[in-house]
Formats: C-alpha cells, structure tokens, sequence
C-alpha cells in the first residue's frame, strides 16, 4: 500500500538572517516526499523541466519514492525567490515564475489510482478536483493542503473539493480566513460542516493544533538551538504527520497525536539547514532519538 502524493517540485532562491542560498530543490512534493518516506513508501505526482537533472533527481534515489507519475516537460522546474526577517514566520516573496508548472495537469499512472491513501498537496482546488475524479478507488482517506491563494481567489472550486476531503492542513491565519472565524474550535466547526472532519492548524514555532470529532489536542513545535531555513517546514510537517497515519493505518485519536509527533519533528530536521540538505542526511538513530526526546518532553502525569 502507498500514500500518493500530487503537489509541485521547485528550485528556490532563499535569504534568511543566517546566508543565502540559489537554486536549493524545493516544492510541497519534495518536501513532503522526504518526509513521508520516512513512515510509508509515496507514489508521486508532479512536473519538472529540463533543469531537473540527475543532480537534483538524485535526492530521492534509495528511498520509498515511486517516481512514475514525474511527468517531464520542455522548459523550466517552477521557482520562487523569497527573503525572509528576523520574524522567520513569514516570508517576502520577490519573485514567482510557475515556468511548466502553470499548464501543470496531473495524470494519475493506472498503478497509483488504487492508491489508499492520497494527499493533495498546496495546487489550484481545480486541479485537485481533477485527481480525485481519476482515483478508481475511493481511497481510506484524502487530506488537502491549500493556502490564502487558493482562499482569495478560487473559493467555489475549494469547498467543492473540501467535501471530498477527510483532513484538511491549514497555517493558523488561513484557517481564520477561510472560516471567518478567529476562534479555532469554531472554525473547526464550519470546516467539519463542508466536509473535513479533521482540521490540522499549523502554527509554525508555536507548533500544531489538531481538532476531530473525538477531541482537540496540541502540541508545541520541538525546541532548536539553530533554525536557519523555514522553508517547506509544513509540507514536511504534512508528509511526516500522513506518512505516519498511513504506515499505522488509523486516523483515531491515539494515531492522530503520534503523528502530529512524527511530523513536528521531521519539520525540526528541515529548518536546521537549507532547503532540503538535513532532510537528505538524517539517520534512522536521529529519527528515533528525537521522536523520544520530543515524546518525554510532552508527557506528564495525569493532572
């Protein structure tokens, strides 16, 4: 069994307070691929251009990466340009150029429409639409990742796709946007009544809240000394969290704070280097000792 993957693979041009970095391999695919594989083999979906090379293509070499549905397309991968302040929450973009990726229009390989698990990542609601229609079985569950974009601009065809949808992953002021309200518990009240019944808030350094009809349940982001590259930290949040519920295979309360562990801690790898680079080297023993370390953190006594 796989998790399927549908999301973008980009080259980013990064400054932080901390260097400088051109042309790092980036994307929500990637990020979340990295990430995932970790827990449970993912069957990809994306597009690249001419400048995704052996170099870059490499990165996913010896790891539960099906690389079937990498469709390849004259031109140039997407890229993003992008600098951030010392409040490394949020970036200023300087640039966007969706180079192949503005036609992008996934076609799902036969082999990965029986995927069980699929997880669409941060496309146009569109597009995502179109992947569920090319699924043949209904998968366990669908989660979706969308962002204020995709809010503004395409709301109609986002809450089309929401009620086809069983985990939807939103950063904290996305949630407030898309449901009017600021208060989470009642924002996760109108996403439950258009479809999700599980609401993933990413709350970036201040960690991750996750509200379900069996209950609510938070967790803060792991502590780090050094934290260099915020980028792509929630899609590898995403990719560590389903990768984790996709290898257990249950979604229930007891899953669902293990993986929000699973992924919190996968993202902690990600923002102590550039781009992709820790995600790339990070060993088993790595892996298992920070999941403990971050699981005896949290845990108390009953109060």
């Amino acid at each position: 069994m796989s998790l399927l993957a549908v999301g973008s693979i980009a080259f980013d041009d990064l400054e932080t307070p901390f260097g400088r970095r051109e042309k790092v391999l980036g994307g929500s695919a990637t990020y979340f691929s990295l990430s995932a594989s970790r827990f449970h083999p993912v069957r990809l979906v994306a597009v690249v251009g001419d400048d995704f090379g052996p170099d870059q293509q490499v990165v996913f070499a010896g790891r539960a990466v099906d690389l079937q549905g990498l469709e390849r397309k004259p031109g140039k991968c997407f890229h993003w340009k992008g600098v951030y302040g010392y409040d490394l929450n949020e970036a200023q973009t300087l640039e966007t150029h969706l180079n192949v990726f503005a036609h992008f229009q996934p076609v799902i390989p036969d082999p990965f429409r029986q995927s069980p698990y699929l997880f669409l990542g941060n496309i146009d609601p569109v597009l995502q639409l179109e992947v569920l229609k090319q699924m043949g079985t209904p998968p366990r569950w669908v989660a979706l990742d969308t962002m204020n974009y995709w809010i503004r601009g395409s709301r109609g065809a986002l809450e089309a796709v929401l009620h086809r949808v069983d985990i939807l992953l939103m950063n904290e002021s996305e949630t407030r946007e898309f449901t009017g309200e600021h208060n989470l518990i009642k924002a996760y009240r109108r996403v439950q009544a258009i479809g999700p019944q599980i609401l993933v808030v990413k709350r970036g350094e201040y960690g991750v809240c996750l509200l379900t009809p069996e209950g609510i349940f938070a967790t803060p982001a792991f502590p780090l000394e050094d934290v260099y590259d915020p980028t792509g930290a929630g899609d590898t949040f995403a990719g560590g969290f389903l990768g984790f519920l996709a290898s257990v295979g249950r979604t229930d309360i007891p899953a669902l704070k293990k993986a929000a562990l699973a992924g919190s801690v996968m993202a902690s790898f990600t923002v102590e280097r550039f781009g992709t680079e820790r995600l790339e080297n990070i060993t088993e023993q790595d892996l298992r000792r920070r999941m403990k370390g971050f699981s005896d953190m949290i845990r108390v006594d009953e109060l």
